[in-house]
């Protein structure tokens, strides 16, 4: 009912009326919702009778969220979902009003996709190896023991040993003819690991020394870049053999076989089965929240939760995994797909540039798309089978079928660990993701600071720890991230291809441009810049990445990007790799005051030498920065205002007092408070570091209530 001014300031003159903002308050009055893994779902959903699972506690909010906000409390405990918990428009804050899912005091909450498998058996004592019974028909890429990512069954086998054709490979080495009498061979994968992609392909047949592989999974595994046959620096590359019972030969392995509904796994040799606690995943998401363009979800707060066991099971369908860069993949049947494709398109052809507008991305555990004003705070990812968090991806990454359009996103103190794959996948990679059909779709706004990352893309190696593609206005700050096979961060995407003018290097090496029926790749040639711009990057502590891939830096950049800059970083013990990489296309990005310790290459640009004298990657400069090495990559000339100012070597171990600063900055600010996960701990910071003395954005630290 209307408040009567006149009534109101008599009952205020009197002393009897509340203020404006307490009658507004107790007109919407805030509620909670609890839950608990021993409650009941008849419940009235209060601390003293919480409800039992989430989805009745999701029916109670949307009864609640249009009359003030809601929070609900989760109880510590295990919630084993049975599908992934989908929120929509009216799962979010109502009216202004704001929902938020959180832990109980001193609980930590588990959203789980997984099961206990128990009864464990000696199946093979000569082998070591155990068998228990799971559900016929479940299949799974991925197993956790003891809550550590258990490796699937696999073999390395020489290059040499090989030869590739356009079906399949021929083996060359008698010694591997063995392989031709294995049951379940469709189950077998072949896994690629060139110079910066990690590749699947599953095995139709093994016939004599022949291995003819599923479509169209190997079509699109043997062209492009970086190909299973071709990959670039083949000394430095792997190639497997996956998921058979004989490939069983390794502790920490393990082989399903979901015809027979049978488990097996192969322990340290000291281990004891009986109290191993195994899970297998179920799940491919476990969220998956999205509204529309026209109607976002908003205003929703997910804070103290774990979520936990997924796995995406796409690369064992017939498509494989045909990666391209950072969880990007191809899928279907090329029409332009070129005879003679191992010949004439060993490193990109006009005929694979045909396809690039169709790649997909890999979808993640927890999944947000036209969603606005989030925030995910002091939450754990951990075993997951994917990219574990993903932001404004492309439709065909979510569950929900819709993409992108993500603006005012928060992730702070959260830990990403013990992942398949990388940590956050933000933006997408198709032509509405760089440049929108409607503004609506506009991804825009996200804030990642506070986050411990640490040992991720353990299968699917060569997922960034954290990309951003097309998203204006990204700030990654105070980030620690460690133990990664590939990058820490990488920004931007499309290689310049899709950047105001296009790419001068694909137009006249590659032909991507033009008409198909003039032998080109048929791609249109943008007027106006992409989305991918405002980008600040500062203040992360980056150490132990690039542990696999030769190729990409610990911090990256790819296509043009006005108004980025890369502050502040402490980059090191990152070996013979290199550190910042403005690669392709890369335009007016500031990389300023940083410290590189210990990389191959403290800084590199990829300025397409072979499309020289035209220009590619022009307009950036690297100021101020402190480093221990000399080697730089790539072309560094006013020619290209490729410009390198107020350099700073240190060749003494000795670093001076700015560099120390940054070093004491970098990382996890203390206002955040701790951000742990059991073990899982940033390394400590050398102790005669000054004291941090705060980032402009310190005070600033975003603390929900």
């Amino acid at each position: 009912m209307p408040i009567n001014p006149r009534l109101y300031l008599a009952l205020l003159g009197a002393g009897l009326a509340l203020p404006v903002h307490a009658q507004t308050k107790w007109e919407h009055p805030s509620r909670e919702i609890h839950v608990s893994p021993k409650g009941d779902d008849a419940n009235d959903g209060t601390a003293a009778k919480p409800f039992r699972s989430l989805t009745r506690a999701q029916a109670a909010v949307r009864l609640a969220n249009t009359a003030g906000d809601v929070t609900v409390v989760l109880a510590n405990g295990t919630y084993a979902l049975t599908a992934p918990l989908v929120f929509t428009r009216v799962d979010g804050g109502q009216k202004g009003f704001k929902v938020t899912w959180k832990n109980a005091p001193n609980a930590r909450p588990v959203l789980s996709g997984g099961v206990e498998v128990k009864g464990w058996k000696l199946f093979d004592a000569a082998r070591h190896i155990y068998v228990a019974d799971v559900p016929k028909g479940t299949d799974t890429r991925q197993l956790w023991v003891n809550d550590r990512l258990a490796q699937r069954a696999q073999m390395e086998i020489s290059r040499d040993a090989v030869t590739f054709t356009e079906t399949g490979m021929t083996l060359k080495d008698s010694s591997l003819a063995w392989l031709a009498k294995l049951p379940d061979q469709r189950r077998i994968e072949v896994e690629s690991q060139g110079f910066f992609t990690a590749r699947f392909s599953p095995v139709e047949t093994i016939t004599g020394n022949t291995l003819i592989m599923q479509q169209p999974a190997w079509s699109n595994n043997i062209w492009g870049y970086d190909s299973i046959p071709y990959p670039f620096h083949p000394e430095w590359s792997h190639l497997l053999l996956q998921n058979s019972l004989a490939f069983l030969t390794k502790p920490n392995q393990w082989y399903i076989d979901p015809a027979a509904g049978m488990l097996y796994y192969r322990p340290a040799q000291d281990a004891d089965m009986k109290t191993a606690r195994v899970v297998l995943p179920r799940l491919e998401v476990l969220i998956s929240a999205a509204g529309t363009p026209e109607a976002p979800l908003s205003d929703l707060t997910l804070s103290g939760l774990q979520f936990s066991y997924t796995s995406w099971m796409g690369p064992s369908s017939p498509e494989g995994f045909a990666s391209q860069q950072s969880g990007s993949f191809l899928t279907g049947k090329a029409a332009a797909f070129p005879k003679d494709v191992l010949t004439v398109c060993k490193t990109g052809c006009p005929e694979f540039e045909t396809v690039r507008n169709t790649w997909h991305q890999t979808p993640a555990a927890v999944q947000f798309a036209a969603a606005e004003h989030i925030v995910l705070d002091s939450n754990v990812f951990a075993h997951l089978g994917q990219y574990a968090l993903g932001i404004g991806n492309d439709a065909n990454a979510n569950l929900s079928g819709q993409g992108l359009a993500t603006a005012d996103i928060v992730v702070s103190r959260n830990v990403f660990t013990d992942l398949a794959g990388g940590a956050i996948s933000s933006g997408g990679v198709l032509p509405d993701a760089h440049h929108p059909s409607d503004p609506k779709l506009t991804n825009r706004q996200l804030i990642v600071e506070n986050n411990l990352i640490q040992n991720i893309s353990q299968d699917y190696k060569d997922n960034s720890a954290i990309l951003s593609t097309y998203v204006w206005n990204v700030v990654i700050l105070h980030n620690d991230i460690s133990d990664a096979p590939y990058d820490a961060i990488d920004v931007g995407y499309g290689w310049g291809y899709v950047d105001a003018g296009g790419n001068p290097n694909y137009r006249t090496r590659q032909r991507g441009y033009g008409t198909v029926a003039a032998g080109g790749g048929g791609n249109p040639v943008y007027d106006t810049p992409t989305t991918h711009k405002d980008v600040f990057v500062g203040f992360n502590r980056v150490y132990k990445v690039k542990q696999l891939f030769k190729d990409g830096g610990a911090i990256y950049n790819l296509g043009a990007c006005p108004d980025c800059v890369f502050a502040e970083n402490h980059v090191f013990d990152i070996g013979d790799r290199i550190a910042l990489y403005f690669d392709e296309g890369s335009r007016g990005i500031l990389a300023r005051n940083n410290v590189i310790e210990d990389a191959s290459q403290w800084l590199n640009i990829n300025t397409a030498r072979s499309a020289l004298p035209l220009r590619t990657s022009t307009n950036n400069t690297a100021r101020g920065n402190w480093h221990n090495t000399t080697t730089t990559g790539g072309i560094w000339s006013a020619y290209q205002e490729d410009l390198i100012v107020d350099d700073h070597l240190v060749t003494d171990g000795k670093w001076p007092d700015g560099a120390r600063q940054v070093m004491a900055n970098a990382g996890i600010m203390p206002e955040a408070g701790p951000v742990e996960f059991g073990d899982v701990k940033p390394r400590p910071k050398p102790a005669d570091l000054p004291k941090p003395d705060g980032s402009p954005v310190a005070e600033k630290i975003r603390k929900p209530s």
